[in-house]
């Protein structure tokens, strides 16, 4: 096996990328006060980018799939979104090991 350098890079700078962007959003909410309505909509952003990562899934898969998608919506309204992702991944693997 050998190490491809322009892969590397790319790794490495989507992750300078991603802690950058991460710690900028930590660095910026220090500075606000954030009031209640703000707490909720910030609350709100995780389970819908887990939505939309999961819905284009949902709509070209097979049925397996589709209902692994609905179980980790429902999920990640009760649940964060480490256990919720983790629902979705076990629905799906044993609606495929039952043949759907």
């Amino acid at each position: 096996m050998t190490l491809d350098w322009n892969t590397l890079l790319t790794i490495l700078a989507m992750m300078v990328a991603t802690v950058a962007t991460r710690f900028g959003g930590l660095i910026l909410v220090s500075y606000m006060e954030l009031t209640p309505r703000m707490k909720k909509a910030l609350g709100a952003v995780p389970p819908a980018v887990l939505m939309a990562v999961v819905t284009p899934t949902a709509l070209t898969s097979g049925i397996a799939e589709t209902i692994a998608c609905a179980v980790t919506a429902i999920t990640a309204l009760r649940l964060s979104l480490l256990p919720a992702a983790c629902a979705g991944v076990v629905t799906v693997a044993i609606l495929r090991g039952i043949g759907l």
